[in-house]
């Protein structure tokens, strides 16, 4: 009677677990507003949990062409032209910018490519990251490319932000 107890338990505490992962959002679309201007609307990036990392596909627009720094940063908060998002998210205390598939900044994204009519699609992948992870945080555009280092500018030597959203559950998308 005792192993079928802790069978029991076993079960349900299984069952517990499946139901709670299966709650967890798989896709979440994330609105971009311009820093410059919080009712200026950019368009939407959808993080969309895989096998392999998060796949971020973007579909924006009114952006400059070019390549540009691409950043999940600590705080939800895109005020006071971005800046309230603090630095780059970095759970592991690395204080290293190493890029999305080195042992740096979690928050190190691959870039973000904006094509000559001004407009984002390219779909990147964060190998390092799952939704869970990014959950609660802000997700970064900014101005200029990123060489995935310190050196010789700190943080890639990106501009200012451009471009932020808020990632949160309540994007879920059905």
């Amino acid at each position: 009677m005792k192993h079928l107890s802790v069978l029991m338990l076993l079960i349900g505490l299984t069952v517990g677990v499946t139901t709670h992962a299966n709650t967890l959002p798989q896709k979440i679309t994330i609105k971009i507003y311009a820093t410059s201007n919080k009712h200026t609307y950019l368009g939407n990036i959808i993080a969309q949990q895989t096998s392999n990392g998060v796949l971020f596909t973007p579909d924006l627009h009114d952006l400059t062409p070019g390549i540009h720094g691409f950043h999940i940063h600590e705080v939800p908060d895109c005020g006071d032209h971005g800046l309230n998002a603090n630095g780059h998210f970095d759970p592991d205390n690395t204080n290293k910018h190493l890029g999305p598939y080195q042992n740096g900044h979690l928050g190190d994204l691959p870039v973000l490519i904006v094509n000559k009519d001004h407009r984002a699609t390219l779909p990147v992948l964060a190998p390092r990251l799952t939704i869970n992870a990014i959950l609660n945080h802000a997700i970064m555009i900014h101005k200029g490319g990123d060489n995935y280092s310190d050196a010789p500018e700190k943080l890639g030597g990106g501009g200012k932000r451009v471009a932020c959203g808020i990632i949160k559950a309540q994007n879920d998308q059905p």
